[in-house]
């Protein structure tokens, strides 16, 4: 059994934590590197299944591994793994098109988008100070996407791209509403385990639309994707173990340093002044929406263990 969840090793969880999303947004640095010969299905299989010996071992060494193959709701499990798969398709399609940074912030529009969902189908209150933080977030967003919808210098490809990461990111915030529902029945760990062996068999299915057969040193950065995608998430896991998710919460804004660091180095890419704008619209609108849930005490820690908050 897991040791309950404690908040006395704030320094242990923010490393953790941010080794987490330092490999997260690695991995998604080897998506788009390979994204011009892989198809998005093709990745996602390997993003998926080679995270499987990754999470197994790890419920195994925590003792909760039979916790985390038994499930009283399969089919709860199915649509959690058909809507996961979906976003991380969707999220892998959008960096094949744009830069990671850009990718990167958008994406931060899952938690505004949560709330939102959270109001309409679990009957959540909101009150005017949210409310304002979701507008603000809104404008962020459509800061962002803008400059990808409009004018005469538009980029068909990069359209398509900025609109997949923006449907990625509502399907990701289903997927929170999902997971709050699961964790009430079924072990954090559940989740986890029968998320990966989903997305790896729907993805597996996409092999019918071609996919492309891997070099030897190809196939060694795939099982590589896979496998840092798998200890980012036990990573990011493990950090809610010392501290509480409301204190690590602002720390996924760290993401965005890391992707214009890695895109300049690796791709040689630069955000825009637009991008920025908007993506600090969306980041205060999360920070405030964080604020206000830890000042009316609301808890995710169960929900946000269960999550893979970069696919």
């Amino acid at each position: 059994m897991a040791d309950p969840l404690t908040s006395n090793k704030p320094l242990l969880a923010v490393a953790l934590k941010l080794s987490a999303l330092v490999l997260f947004t690695s991995m998604q640095a080897l998506v788009k590197a390979l994204s011009d010969t892989f198809p998005p299905g093709e990745m996602v299989f390997f993003r998926s299944l080679f995270a499987v010996p990754v999470i197994i071992g790890w419920l195994a060494w925590r003792g909760e591994l039979s916790q985390g193959l038994v499930v009283k709701k399969p089919m709860g499990h199915f649509w959690r793994g058909v809507l996961g798969t979906s976003a991380m398709g969707l999220t892998f399609t959008g960096l094949s098109l744009l830069p990671l940074p850009e990718v990167t912030a958008i994406g931060y529009a899952t938690p505004i988008f949560t709330l939102i969902l959270a109001a309409i189908m679990l009957g959540e209150r909101i009150r005017m100070i949210r409310i304002g933080a979701v507008a603000l977030g809104l404008l962020g967003v459509l800061i962002m996407i803008w400059p990808r919808l409009g004018g005469n210098n538009m980029d068909t490809a990069a359209t398509i791209g900025a609109l997949c990461v923006l449907a990625s990111t509502m399907a990701r915030a289903f997927v929170q509403i999902h997971i709050r529902q699961l964790v009430q029945v079924d072990h954090p760990a559940a989740v986890v385990f029968y998320f990966s062996l989903t997305a790896t068999l729907l993805s597996a299915l996409t092999a019918f639309w071609g996919w492309t057969m891997p070099t030897l040193e190809q196939t060694l950065i795939l099982i590589v994707m896979g496998l840092t995608g798998g200890v980012a998430q036990i990573l990011v896991t493990t950090s809610y173990k010392f501290g509480q998710a409301s204190m690590l919460a602002p720390y996924d804004y760290t993401t965005m340093l890391f992707a214009v660091l890695i895109g300049y180095i690796w791709f040689d890419e630069l955000p825009t002044l637009v991008m920025l704008g908007g993506a600090a619209l969306v980041i205060a609108g999360n920070v405030v929406v964080i604020l206000r849930e830890r000042q009316l005490g609301i808890g995710r820690e169960k929900a946000r263990q269960a999550t893979d908050p970069k696919a």
